[in-house]
């Protein structure tokens, strides 16, 4: 008997629905707990056994708002390289199973995978042909008007170029998790067909965080793949607690009294002018032992120290243990003339 219906008598099952000639079935389900008692009104949610959700909602919120300081970093960073306005926005933040974040992403891509030491493991980087070419457009000179976007993987110079963004935007993915964890994040490896590449599981749950990059009139997307494996260590780190009093303990005293030490032990270049006059350059070359030179200043007047080429205070002349030295009297006015 063949168990699947046709469509005349699809209808004519759900018209003998309607009509009451056969009754729908409902399936009792059973409901069993140890703890309550009251088991009819349990609310009863689904559950996808494909997609675990491992990470809570507040270490969700904890990425999103991490990697929001990424975007602002990595924009900054590359409008300064590629000397033009670059946005980096983050537009997503889910987790998800590997194997549908590799079936979302195009052929050829840019697919980069990223070590994080001490973490064990590898994260992805992928970058949108959309905006990489308009990307090397831009190193090589160009404007990026009616720019073509060939269908095949980059080339070993292209590759090269990309690179230094790559790099730019590794620097500013490790500032980023700097708040949680001292990260050392390199590129390990580099593929054109995300197909190929298989660093965890296809049923493994991966945090994908999704950017937006645009740069004039070409924009494209950036995905970053965090395997849950990878980061699993940093989970307590990534509480709501931990993530929003790491930014308050560096305003402290502690922090400040830290900067002036510092500020304190830096070299500064001190210098002393007696007096100051102009003579010619016949003058100059005739001067000989035991010439004086005359200057308007009065012997008595103090003479300027200047910091840093900066003329701060009023010395006298001396010494100090057979030493030449000069005695601070005041740090100068604005009404001081000398």
């Amino acid at each position: 008997m063949n168990d699947i219906l046709d469509q005349s008598e699809v209808d004519a099952l759900l018209a003998a629905v309607d009509s009451g000639e056969v009754e729908e079935r409902h399936d009792d389900v059973a409901i069993f707990s140890r703890s309550r008692k009251d088991l009819k009104n349990v609310e009863v949610r689904t559950y996808d056994f494909k997609r675990p959700e491992r990470v809570s909602k507040d270490q969700m919120r904890a990425i999103h708002t991490l990697h929001e300081t990424f975007a602002r970093a990595a924009g900054a960073s590359l409008s300064s390289f590629l000397r033009t306005i670059v946005e980096v926005k983050l537009s997503s933040c889910e987790q998800m199973t590997y194997s549908e974040f590799i079936a979302g992403l195009p052929n050829p891509t840019s697919f980069n995978l990223l070590s994080a030491e001490p973490l064990e493991g590898q994260i992805c980087f992928e970058i949108s042909p959309l905006i990489i070419y308009p990307i090397i457009d831009r190193l090589l000179g160009g404007t990026n008007q009616e720019l073509f976007i060939p269908q095949r993987p980059l080339t070993a110079i292209e590759n090269r170029l990309i690179s230094k963004v790559i790099d730019r935007c590794i620097d500013s993915l490790q500032e980023a998790w700097a708040t949680v964890a001292e990260l050392t994040f390199a590129l390990s490896g580099s593929e054109s067909n995300p197909q190929l590449v298989q660093i965890v599981p296809p049923n493994e749950v991966v945090v994908v965080v999704g950017l937006e990059m645009r740069m004039s009139n070409r924009a494209g997307t950036m995905n970053l793949c965090i395997p849950y494996a990878v980061i699993e260590p940093l989970m307590d780190a990534l509480a709501a607690q931990s993530w929003f009093s790491a930014p308050k303990n560096k305003t402290g005293e502690r922090y400040e009294q830290s900067i002036r030490g510092q500020l304190r032990q830096a070299p500064l270049d001190t210098s002393a002018i007696l007096a100051e006059t102009t003579i010619t350059m016949r003058d100059l070359v005739e001067l000989s032992v035991g010439d004086i030179i005359t200057t308007e200043k009065n012997v008595a007047s103090p003479s300027v120290m200047y910091v840093e080429g900066e003329p701060k205070l009023l010395v006298e002349l001396g010494q100090h243990r057979g030493n030449r030295a000069l005695r601070v009297i005041r740090p100068i006015t604005v009404d001081d003339r000398y």
